[in-house]
């Protein structure tokens, strides 16, 4: 027979046992704090990016310091993958299953997050504004807890086709690009814009990420008689290819994308005069521009890198990048009022209207909604001086397909 002693004590495990559901419905989230956990390739082949990490972790440091998001402190736990796909998914196993963070946020590269994009929507956990623009972190039908944050590669690489076809309607293109899904991205909007001219007029060459050089890409590109290049390629290849380019005397209308444009980290270590004349694609505002030194968005991030991270290169556009895409994170954490169970962090996430990014090039707002997984959608061309990036037109969006 349960004696009262019994009965109290069952009574008492009934009562606490909505609480404990409670704290399991609601991973990486206590009374005093919210873990956020992050891959970073800190070193290896894309190591030039992990400035972002490091922005990163000092973007929260202020946030700590400034009262936290209702009422608690972010804990921000980032690893280094090594940009490679094996060991993005063993850390972030380890961040989901041992350190049971919350979400993860702002995982860098597209075969890294390509390795974990089923492991995370199995487990329903916020996998946000990646580090990579695939078209396909857009995909909310397929994977509704992935969702990217700039401009996809395959609208960028529309963008550049159009403006190719304008100046040159006869021109031969040569396209070097990662052999992963971020390169090939660029490959596919090639041919939505070409169409059936795709097979005619295209020379395209492939490289590995763990290639030492592209030296023979770029000359057996050259030797295709192509008087335009297309170079989808990470920070170390890219400054590889334009000294290349250089080297051999060739001289294509270059077209460069937008994840490698750093002044610091591309095109000072290439040679600045070796770039002159390439075209890219902006939606952020480049820290070398004069037109912003008195923006009041790039004073705020410059403030920023002033007290939090006073030795950061204030030439690598990798740091205003991590500045924007924190900030944006920070107003969909505003958004939940206090509710951070996975399901409202994403709902907030996909509920993002006309947002002003101090970093982000005017006119340029971010708008998500539930079948809207594409953050930022236009950019702007711009043209390398020698010495900063210069743009040119208005506002313009990839091609419809």
């Amino acid at each position: 027979m349960p004696t009262r002693r019994h009965l109290l004590a069952a009574g008492a495990a009934a009562l606490a046992a909505p609480a404990i559901a409670r704290a399991q419905e609601t991973p990486g989230v206590t009374a005093s704090e919210i873990r956020i956990g992050n891959t970073m390739p800190y070193s290896g082949p894309a190591s030039a990016y992990g400035s972002i990490g490091r922005s990163h972790q000092h973007f929260f440091r202020m946030v700590n310091e400034q009262g936290g998001i209702a009422g608690r402190k972010i804990n921000f736990i980032t690893y280094d993958d090594g940009y490679s796909p094996p060991k993005t998914v063993e850390q972030v196993r380890r961040l989901v299953e041992q350190d049971k963070v919350a979400f993860l946020f702002n995982t860098l590269g597209t075969a890294s997050n390509s390795a974990i994009l089923r492991y995370v929507n199995q487990r329903k956990v916020p996998h946000l504004f990646l580090s990579t623009g695939a078209d396909k972190w857009g995909n909310y039908q397929d994977t509704p807890w992935t969702m990217g944050w700039q401009p996809s590669y395959r609208t960028e690489a529309q963008i550049y086709m159009k403006y190719m076809l304008e100046q040159k309607p006869n021109a031969k293109l040569a396209l070097l690009y990662q052999n992963d899904d971020f390169g090939k991205d660029y490959v596919t909007g090639v041919k939505d814009v070409l169409g059936a001219r795709y097979d005619s007029i295209v020379k395209p060459v492939s490289y590995e990420a763990t290639d030492p050089t592209i030296d023979s890409q770029v000359v057996s590109l050259q030797a295709s008689g192509a008087d335009v290049l297309l170079t989808a390629a990470t920070p170390k290849f890219a400054a590889q290819t334009i000294r290349r380019v250089a080297d051999l005397g060739w001289k294509p209308l270059h077209y460069l994308t937008n994840v490698s444009i750093s002044v610091g980290t591309v095109m000072e270590p290439a040679g600045p005069e070796r770039g002159v004349g390439i075209i890219t694609s902006a939606y952020l505002k480049d820290p070398t521009d004069p037109g912003w030194a008195n923006d009041a968005g790039m004073n705020q991030w410059r403030a920023f890198m002033q007290k939090y991270i006073p030795d950061g290169d204030m030439k690598d556009g990798s740091f205003p990048f991590a500045f924007g895409i924190a900030t944006t994170l920070m107003q969909v954490l505003k958004q939940c009022e206090g509710n951070f169970s996975r399901e409202s962090i994403m709902r907030q996430a996909a509920s993002l209207r006309a947002l002003e990014i101090p970093t982000l090039i005017p006119g340029i707002l971010v708008n998500t909604a539930p079948d809207n997984f594409h953050p930022i959608r236009q950019m702007q061309l711009q043209k390398w001086t020698g010495s900063t990036w210069e743009r040119f037109g208005s506002l313009i969006e990839g091609a419809k397909v």
